[in-house]
Parts: C-alpha cells; structure tokens; sequence
C-alpha cells in the first residue's frame, strides 16, 4: 500500500470515527493526543501526527507525562482516606478541604472532590430535616437567648439538650452542654434515665472545666428536666440565668439539634453499641476530641471549635 493509499484510509477512518464539527483545538491538546494515540494503531504515527498539525515530539512528551506516576496525588489522596476513615465516612469535600489545610496542604474543594471520586469516597450526610412549628412560650422562663446565637465571647451563653442513644440492648440517654462562643462541648453526661440528675451530671461538668464561670445565659428546651426544682437550684447556686425554647419550637435551640444530628450521622453505629461503658468511651472521644479538636466547623470558617478559641481573630461568627 502506498502513502497515498494509507492517507486516504485514515481520512476514511476520521470521517467514520470523529464527529462532524470537531476540531483539534475544540477538545483541548489533551483530547487531541488522546485521539491520535488511538488513530496510531491503524496508521503511522508520523503521518497521524501530521494530519492533526501536531510534532512527533510534542506526541511523545505526552505519551511520557501519562506514563509518570503522580505521586503527589497519590499522597493526598492516601491522605485524604485516612481523614475520611477518621470521620467514620462522614466528612464532606468541605470538611475535606479544611482537615488537609490544617496539616499543610495547598488545596482547593474542587480538586478535593475529584480526589474523592478518584477514591471512591462517598459522605454519608442525611437530608433536610423539617421541624414543628412554635405555638407558645412557657411564661415563668421565657426565651431570653431568641436565636442570637452568635456570641462574642466564650462562657456568655451555653446550649444544652438530651437525645437517646442504644446500648446494651436497650435506650441509654445523652446530655450535652454547648458553648455557643465557638460551638464547643463543655460537658455532657450519660445514663439510663432521662431526669433532672443527668442534665446537672452535664452541667456540673461544664461548669468545673470551664472555671467556675458565673453570670452565664443557660439555654434550653422545655424538657421537664431543665425546668425540675433541682436543675433551676443547681442554675441560681452557679449564678446562671435560664432560657428556654418556644413550645415545640426545634429551631429555637438548633445548635444543639444540629451537634445531635452530626453525632448520630457522623459517628454512631447503625446498630448501636453493645454496651453502655463502650458508648461512654466511643462518645467521650467524638465530643472531646474529634468534635472539638478535629471537626471543621462552619461557624468558625472550617476551625475545629476547641481552636477557634485559641485563635479567635479568625472566627466568623456565621452559622
């Protein structure tokens, strides 16, 4: 076959396998190296090459570049499992993107999500949640905090709310106390009953980790627990004044609602734990260490809430 006849038979082939309209420029160089090398097994390469206007050099550096292995790539992403292992399949491209800032990394969402793709990694984050509607406010503790969660200082106002978790074969209850400043757990408590004496196990905590603050703004739902004689002393003898959420009203005390949501979609076995001291333990370390210390939070512009204090000039304050 001559030279001639080998031209008219990749012109052939184009017109057969390339679409009408394209263009070498249209896809990008990459697109058209990508093109050539597939036309190549049915021609030579020289004369491909020069078809598509493009050096035999030019061809071959390409073909060397895909050959070499990333490695910086594969360092992130290797990277990048560890910390989504970490979050227990929960941390997104945005709490991705601030983990690897945070150990050094110059890198961006985008290029976070498509390491994720490149992985496989898939966050496990549940949808929108739809909450009543408030219908009335309890008179004798009204809602002194009203949705003014941005605070400017830490020990100003503290959030605290009670959820269930399984355990041991049966229901097992959490309280936990925020710190609104940067959303950091003070204190929490665990046990089988839901009463008065677990909100104050969680606030006694809060209350000596954090120095014996007095003058605090306490806020609440209105649980039976955080309106008990017991809990309304245990306030006036740490010289903290109450609030309380509107009746059935979730949105009035969302950061609580929302530290609940991330524990239960971000850390807890779909089956629950097998007993009580391992929930303790399992719990302990997402409040006190990853959910403080580790966790990007998005109040505080992707800084875990424990850092966010020590650094407290780059906190946004938007929720």
């Amino acid at each position: 076959m001559s030279l001639l006849d080998v031209g008219y038979s990749i012109a052939g082939w184009m017109e057969q396998t390339i679409p009408l309209g394209y263009g070498s420029l249209d896809g990008g160089r990459v697109h058209t190296y990508a093109l050539i090398d597939r036309l190549r097994e049915q021609a030579p390469i020289t004369l491909v090459c020069c078809a598509f206007d493009v050096p035999t050099s030019c061809f071959y550096d390409y073909l060397a570049r895909k050959r070499t292995i990333n490695r910086e790539r594969i360092q992130q992403r290797s990277e990048l499992r560890r910390l989504f292992k970490e979050s227990r399949d929960s941390a997104g491209s945005r709490a991705l993107m601030s983990m690897m800032r945070e150990l050094g990394y110059q890198i961006g969402r985008f290029k976070v999500r498509n390491l994720m793709k490149e992985a496989g990694l898939v966050s496990k984050q549940p949808g929108a949640h739809r909450y009543q509607v408030a219908r009335s406010e309890r008179p004798d503790i009204p809602n002194l905090l009203a949705r003014e969660f941005d605070v400017q200082q830490p020990n100003q106002v503290w959030c605290g709310d009670i959820t269930y978790v399984w355990a041991g074969g049966r229901w097992h209850y959490l309280a936990a106390v925020l710190d609104l400043h940067t959303r950091r757990v003070v204190g929490w408590a665990m046990s089988d009953k839901p009463d008065a004496e677990l909100a104050i196990k969680a606030l006694e905590m809060a209350y000596q980790q954090r120095g014996c603050p007095s003058g605090v703004l306490f806020h609440s739902d209105q649980g039976s627990q955080y309106g008990s004689r017991a809990f309304r002393q245990r306030l006036w003898r740490y010289r903290m004044t109450q609030s309380m959420s509107r009746r059935g009203n979730c949105w009035d005390n969302a950061p609580m609602e929302r530290l609940f949501r991330s524990l239960k979609s971000e850390w807890l076995p779909a089956m629950g734990y097998m007993s009580l001291r391992e929930a303790k333990r399992d719990i302990s370390y997402y409040l006190m260490d990853y959910y403080n210390w580790r966790r990007p939070h998005q109040h505080n512009d992707g800084i875990p809430p424990a850092k966010a204090e020590v650094r407290p000039n780059q906190v946004s304050g938007f929720s």
